[in-house]
C-alpha cells in the first residue's frame, strides 16, 4: 500500500524501478530504521530519486522494516518534504512516533483480510505439498527423489521454495508450520 501520487506510481512501474529501488533491495533485509541519506551512494538511488523529485517526492526519508508473526515483511516509510531539513533532526523528532504508527499500520493491514490470508495460507504447489508430506513422514531428500522419480536437486529446490513461502528458516520449521496450518497432515 502506497500513497505516492498516481503519476509517480505509474512512472515507477513502467520504468522498472523495482530493480533499482534502494528500499526494496537494501531495506528488505534491514533490521532497524534506515536513514535514506546513508543510501545515496547505492546503485540506482540517484536515478530513482532524481525522477521522484520531478513528481514532488523528496529524497529525505526514513524507512522502518516490518516483520510479522507469520514471516510477512513490509516497510513503513516517511518522506520529508520540507526543504533544508536535516535528516538527523528528522530521525530524532519522528522515530518514536514512526515506530508506533508503523506497528499500528502493519497490524491494521494484516487484519484487513487479503494480506493475512496470503501469509497464513501460502499457496504451495501440489509437488511442494507432496514433498513436504514425505519429509513429515521421515523420508530423506534422497528417498523422496527416488519415490517421486525426480532428482535430489529438484527436491531441494521445492523445499527451498516451500521454506520461503512459509517464512521458515529450516525444513523442520516448514513442516511444523504446514501441519499447523492444515496444509499437510502428520502421519
Amino acid at each position: 500500500m502506497v500513497n505516492y501520487p498516481e503519476a509517480w506510481i505509474n512512472h515507477y512501474a513502467s520504468n522498472g524501478f523495482h530493480t533499482l529501488d534502494f528500499a526494496l533491495l537494501s531495506l528488505s533485509r534491514a533490521v532497524g530504521v534506515m536513514d535514506w541519506t546513508r543510501l545515496h551512494a547505492l546503485r540506482g538511488f540517484a536515478r530513482v530519486f532524481r525522477e521522484a523529485e520531478d513528481c514532488g517526492i523528496s529524497a529525505i526519508g526514513l524507512t522502518l522494516p516490518l516483520r510479522g508473526v507469520f514471516g510477512d515483511r513490509g516497510m513503513f516509510s516517511i518522506v520529508h518534504k520540507k526543504p533544508g531539513v536535516q535528516p538527523d533532526r528528522l530521525r530524532y523528532e519522528t522515530l518514536a512516533q514512526m515506530q508506533q504508527r508503523a506497528a499500528l499500520f502493519h497490524d491494521a493491514m494484516m487484519r484487513a483480510g487479503d494480506p493475512l490470508a496470503v501469509v497464513q495460507n501460502p499457496c504451495l504447489s501440489g509437488r511442494e505439498r507432496e514433498i513436504l508430506q514425505w519429509v513429515a513422514a521421515g523420508k530423506s531428500q534422497t528417498d523422496i527423489a527416488a519415490i517421486l522419480a525426480i532428482s535430489a536437486r529438484t527436491v531441494e529446490v521445492h523445499l527451498r521454495s516451500t521454506r520461503q513461502k512459509l517464512g521458515a528458516l529450516t525444513t523442520p520449521q516448514a513442516v511444523a508450520r504446514a501441519i499447523g496450518r492444515g496444509i499437510i497432515h502428520p502421519q
